[in-house]
């Protein structure tokens, strides 16, 4: 019995301790990026955008979804990619706007869960469909930036990926605003707490 509870505790960790490895590249990203090293940064990016699918897949596969990873892979997540977006954006490579768009709807994000905490308010961290699209088009366009000052990628595609990243994010912002919104309301309904 006491080498099944060890078996579990330790199988548990593993996602946990690849979305921590996620959470540690990131600076080593920002290294690589802010010396202009951008095939190194695109390796080390890449590498951590394959670890938050790989996360995912064994905290399913193995039946080892905890709490603490529920809290802490989106956390992971927008860590990584604000970074990116702040990163490219002061240097120029992308577009000041959609910087903005990117980093306003993860802060947006951020203070919601932080509403819902202070009022109480029972709510479960669940990526949608539309946000796990949303990251996907993200990350995509991450790497297409990344690889622009080595490969001729053309301006309209780089152009038409900055659009589309725009639309998903803003859209996937606005699902979580009516969301958020909708389980504050239910949660302030005095009719909840009649009994």
């Amino acid at each position: 019995m006491g080498d099944k509870v060890k078996q579990t505790r330790l199988s548990i960790s593993i996602p946990n301790m690849i979305t921590v490895v996620r959470i540690l590249l990131t600076p080593i990203f920002v290294i690589f990026l802010e010396k202009g090293h951008f095939g190194y940064a695109l390796v080390v990016f890449f590498t951590a955008s394959v670890s938050d699918g790989l996360d995912g897949f064994l905290a399913q596969y193995l039946n080892q979804r905890t709490e603490l990873g529920a809290y802490l892979d989106p956390i992971a997540d927008k860590l990584l990619l604000t970074t990116a977006y702040i990163g490219l954006m002061l240097l120029g490579h992308l577009p000041v706007w959609l910087g903005v768009i990117v980093v306003s709807r993860d802060v947006m994000i951020t203070m919601g869960i932080a509403v819902l905490t202070i009022s109480n308010t029972a709510f479960q961290i669940q990526p949608s469909l539309l946000s796990k699209i949303t990251t996907f088009v993200q990350l995509f366009t991450v790497c297409l930036t990344l690889l622009s000052p080595s490969v001729d990628i053309p301006m309209s595609f780089l152009t038409l990926a900055f659009w589309i990243t725009a639309v998903s994010t803003l859209l996937s912002g606005g699902h979580y605003l009516v969301q958020g919104l909708l389980k504050l309301q239910k949660g302030m309904d005095p009719n909840d707490s009649r009994h």
